[in-house]
């Protein structure tokens, strides 16, 4: 039986593994990887079969999913060379286009791209989903299937996939989350109590927005009432560049995806 190869057994690997499996995705799964250490973590953790030559793991693939970094992506297509036969190849590579990819393997390889949360690992994940012309509804609809195990999937056009890159990332939750605990912490309330509150500030928030009939103006409105305290610290947010520095970090994301489209 044919399987579901991954190229790559770094932390994205890990996570959508670690998904399937929570989803009891019955298929077998292959990975590749140059660092042995990897392999046996994922095949300890997961019960994944483990394949340390590239050819072999490229023929055993149903589906063939590339995840590693985008400044190897190069390297690794001309390392498999060329496939004979017709075959699905998935690439998670941050910024690097359907254009390069083809240029890589050409036909009879199809293509597309993904862009996977590592939230991806608890069911809850989100991924964003590009298709190269001419690839079939069927192979469209094998792609879709898989990342629907591990959370919604949504299909964008390839020229927007930049920007939903650096906006969908839990990166900013995290930090978020790390920076109103620290910012608690320093004007006086204990590490415990500033977690659970900072935790509840934005994980319980936006679990509300997504539930409720009001628009998120109105639940801000509600959560902060003019001339209140939560009011006057979103307006000292505001004056202090908050949604300046917000848009600024997003084009900075997308100047390193198009960094990586030249490599």
């Amino acid at each position: 039986m044919k399987a579901t190869v991954f190229l790559g057994g770094g932390r994205i690997t890990g996570a959508l593994v670690a998904g399937l499996r929570l989803a009891s995705f019955s298929q077998p799964i292959v990975v590749h990887d140059r660092n042995s250490e990897k392999l046996r973590q994922l095949k300890r953790q997961y019960n994944v079969i483990v394949e340390t030559d590239l050819c072999r793991a490229v023929e055993s693939a149903r589906l063939l999913i590339i995840a590693v970094r985008p400044d190897s992506v190069h390297e690794l297509l001309k390392e498999i060379g060329t496939i004979r036969r017709r075959l699905t190849v998935v690439s998670l590579a941050a910024g690097v286009p359907l254009s390069k990819l083809r240029a890589g393997l050409g036909v009879p390889v199809r293509w597309a791209r993904a862009m996977p949360s590592p939230v991806s690992r608890s069911g809850q994940g989100l991924t964003a989903l590009t298709f190269d012309r001419g690839l079939p509804i069927a192979a469209r609809g094998e792609v879709r299937n898989l990342f629907a195990l591990v959370g919604s999937v949504l299909e964008i056009p390839e020229n927007r996939f930049d920007a939903f890159t650096v906006t969908y990332s839990s990166s900013h939750g995290y930090h978020a989350l790390a920076a109103l605990i620290r910012g608690a912490e320093a004007i006086g309330l204990d590490r415990k109590s500033a977690r659970v509150a900072a935790a509840h500030a934005l994980a319980d928030g936006i679990a509300a927005w997504r539930t409720s009939n009001l628009s998120l103006k109105q639940l801000l409105q509600e959560a902060a009432t003019p001339g209140g305290i939560a009011a006057t610290v979103m307006a000292s947010l505001d004056a202090g560049g908050y949604p300046e520095i917000i848009a600024q970090a997003l084009r900075a994301g997308v100047r390193q995806a198009r960094k990586n489209a030249r490599q």
